[in-house]
């Protein structure tokens, strides 16, 4: 299944969330069956002053930058589909004062049971969350090695998300999951570990070690060390 100019990991017992307007394409298989789905459709409106809607941005799994699919058990399906039935009685029932409430509080309830089924996959796809976090590594280690943070600046989370083929909110939540830290935190951790080994070296300015690490300017590498570290290079240098 294609979603905009990505293809979604997409196979029986899947959830994916599309966003308004967009464009889907299916592609059959050879000799394959026919795909089956069941999709819940409403308007940004039905949301607006509810409870709901000052949430929705907790739900990580449905932004409409992800682009992984959310692979279920069957006794997950059988759970999903509950609340698309719940939804669907309601939706035949004469419209009243409760209608509205009803439709969101369903929808609200299957979206929480949807982040509980994503965060149970990053522990049951452990081989493969291990692998991301190798790989993620490797691609910090190759940015600096590279010489590309001094002529890129310094990277993003959105740049080794679209490296290893996942979105950045996936791809933050899987490291999360896996380290305890977000994928920001290893970045700038990376970057203090180079910044402590650098300044150490009696031959590199102040100035070199910003240009080489991808900061625009060395002010700008000064205040993100004290922060971070909780020292000036010179103090750190001096206590060392």
């Amino acid at each position: 299944m294609d979603y905009g100019k990505t293809k979604y990991d997409f196979d029986d017992g899947t959830v994916i969330c599309l966003a308004p307007g967009q464009t889907i394409g299916v592609h059959r298989m050879p000799d394959g069956p026919v795909p089956v789905a069941i999709g819940l459709m409403f308007h940004p409106d039905l949301l607006h002053g509810t409870d709901l809607a000052k949430k929705m941005k907790q739900f990580t799994f449905f932004s409409y930058m992800s682009n992984e699919a959310l692979h279920l058990s069957s006794g997950e399906c059988a759970i999903i589909q509950n609340y698309m039935d719940n939804i669907n009685r309601e939706l035949e029932h004469p419209v009243d004062k409760f209608s509205r409430q009803l439709f969101v509080s369903n929808i609200e309830v299957l979206l929480n049971y949807c982040m509980r089924f994503y965060e149970r996959q990053f522990v049951t796809r452990e081989d493969l969350n291990n692998d991301v976090l190798a790989r993620f590594e490797l691609l910090l280690n190759e940015y600096w090695d590279s010489g590309e943070a001094k002529i890129y600046g310094l990277p993003t989370v959105k740049y080794f998300a679209d490296k290893i083929c996942l979105s950045p909110n996936y791809f933050g939540d899987l490291i999360k999951s896996v380290t305890g830290k977000s994928a920001q935190e290893r970045i700038q951790s990376k970057i203090i570990e180079m910044s402590k080994e650098a300044i150490l070296n009696p031959h590199l300015s102040t100035k070199q070690i910003a240009d080489m690490l991808g900061f625009q300017y060395p002010q700008h590498f000064l205040r993100f060390f004290k922060k971070q570290v909780g020292c000036t290079p010179k103090e750190y240098k001096q206590n060392y």
